[in-house]
């Protein structure tokens, strides 16, 4: 059986008059990450839309909410993501982000999906 990498995508509904916090949590989580073998590809902040930049099927597609975040990271497979769950619980700058975070946090709610490559097989 081939080590499939897992992928993450973690989307942050945030609070507007939070969003330097925010930047502190994306900082600590990025390193966080990193530090216990992932690669964090970024957090992704909402913009405003190109002018005159339309939706490619109208009546099937739309503009989505204005206040959402997106981080991606990456783990080379589910051993090395389960590891890093537990490292991180243990890693003494994880324990106080949770901390931090868990009792203040900078964003209104979040999802989190696990993704894979499509296959060109």
């Amino acid at each position: 059986m081939r080590k499939a990498p897992v992928t993450c995508e973690v989307r942050y509904r945030l609070d507007p008059e939070r969003i330097a916090d925010f930047y502190d949590y994306a900082r600590i989580w990025t390193m966080l990450i990193e530090r216990h073998g992932g690669t964090h590809h970024g957090y992704f902040m909402p913009r405003k839309k190109p002018e005159g930049a339309a939706v490619s099927f109208p009546g099937t597609g739309g503009e989505g909410a204005g206040d959402i975040a997106v981080a991606l990271f990456t783990f080379p497979d589910e051993a090395a993501y389960l590891l890093y769950r537990d490292k991180v619980a243990e890693d003494a700058d994880g324990i106080a982000a949770n901390a931090r975070f868990s009792e203040n946090s900078p964003f209104k709610s979040y999802e989190r999906i696990f993704l894979q490559p499509l296959s060109g097989d």
